[in-house]
């Protein structure tokens, strides 16, 4: 007589995609995207225009979000919410190999001085005006803010992880220091003769007043190698800012939630870890340029899942507020840090 096993020791073998982790899809998708992306961004005309591979992968991200709309499926939320977390969190530690300690060091008093005053100054006008002038919500006002004042769309995304907002806000505030950034470009060289700075002076002035480190580079370069320099220099001392400024705002939303705890944004850490790493070791070339292109692509494949979130309906609902409150931002930089530098430099 034939032995039949137990139904319970029966099973039926499972099909191949049942293998596949729920978050594949939807990583998969924001990481193609950030891969088009990378790619795009070396084109000459978007190089021309010095538009990143960040800046390339919301707008992507956005066009596949707003025309698939409701046909993409539901499985892709899990790796889209992987993106936007974890990805991003790599992402901007290892955004800490631009930048070490001699660098800061370089700039000098003054030069940390105006970067200072600058980075306080601008999330402090831009939070209040954004609320009292514009009337905007809290999250939207501090987005912009925050990206205007120390490295663009980089530090949206840093303050995106600490106060967890709609991606929609993240979208329109990436959208508007960008668009301002990108004017810097085409605007600064044009107003170099008529400022009475020497070339170092209008690297201080440039590169504590532009947005992002692309368009510093691009607007130092037009100027000339010791003006690039400085301008770099400065910019990415700014960017060590962002520390702080994460740490500020995690505690800030610990007490506005009641917790007892402070809310620890521990990538900011890891973040200044990779700065005193990059401070303390020699890393080889090849494998520095290989690690900040993966940094390019962490980041710009958390900036592709935000915009395959974010939907053109919620930003029209924002209406044109945001973009009203750049330009005052983009005033205060450049009327502003013009009157630091003629001052404290």
């Amino acid at each position: 007589m034939a032995y039949i096993a137990p139904a319970s020791q029966t099973s039926t073998p499972r099909p191949w995609h049942a293998w596949i982790p729920g978050w594949a899809p939807g990583l998969g998708l924001a990481l193609a995207v950030g891969l088009v992306a990378l790619a795009a961004a070396q084109l000459p005309l978007l190089q021309r225009w010095q538009l990143s591979a960040l800046t390339v992968a919301i707008v992507l991200g956005m066009l596949i979000g707003n025309l698939a709309g409701s046909r993409l499926p539901a499985g892709i939320a899990p790796g889209i919410g992987l993106a936007q977390r974890q990805l991003l969190r790599a992402g901007v530690v290892l955004y800490g190999l631009r930048l070490s300690f001699q660098d800061v060091a370089a700039v000098g008093v003054h030069g940390l001085l105006i970067d200072v005053i600058v980075v306080v100054s601008t999330l402090g006008l831009g939070t209040w005006v954004g609320r009292r002038w514009f009337g905007l919500d809290r999250d939207t006002a501090l987005l912009t803010a925050a990206g205007s004042a120390i490295c663009g769309a980089a530090a949206v995304l840093a303050v995106e992880r600490v106060i967890r907002p709609d991606p929609s806000k993240v979208a329109i505030a990436v959208a508007s220091v960008v668009l301002f950034g990108t004017l810097n470009i085409f605007l600064y060289p044009q107003l170099y003769p008529h400022l009475g700075l020497d070339p170092a002076a209008f690297g201080l002035y440039a590169g504590a007043t532009v947005h992002e480190v692309a368009q510093v580079v691009a607007v130092g370069s037009a100027i000339g190698p010791e003006t690039a320099d400085a301008a770099v220099v400065v910019k990415l001392t700014r960017v060590l800012m962002l520390v702080p400024v994460l740490l500020v705002l995690g505690w800030r939303e610990a007490r506005n939630g009641g917790q007892r705890a402070m809310v620890v944004p521990w990538f900011a850490f890891g973040f200044l870890g990779v700065v005193v790493l990059n401070s303390l070791v020699t890393i080889p070339a090849s494998m520095r340029s290989a690690l900040l292109m993966l940094d390019t692509l962490l980041l710009a494949t958390a900036m592709a899942a935000l915009g395959i979130e974010t939907r053109l309906s919620r930003l029209r609902a924002l209406g044109p507020r945001p973009l009203l409150l750049a330009a005052v931002l983009f005033g205060w930089l450049s009327i502003g840090g013009y009157v630091l530098v003629r001052w404290l430099a």
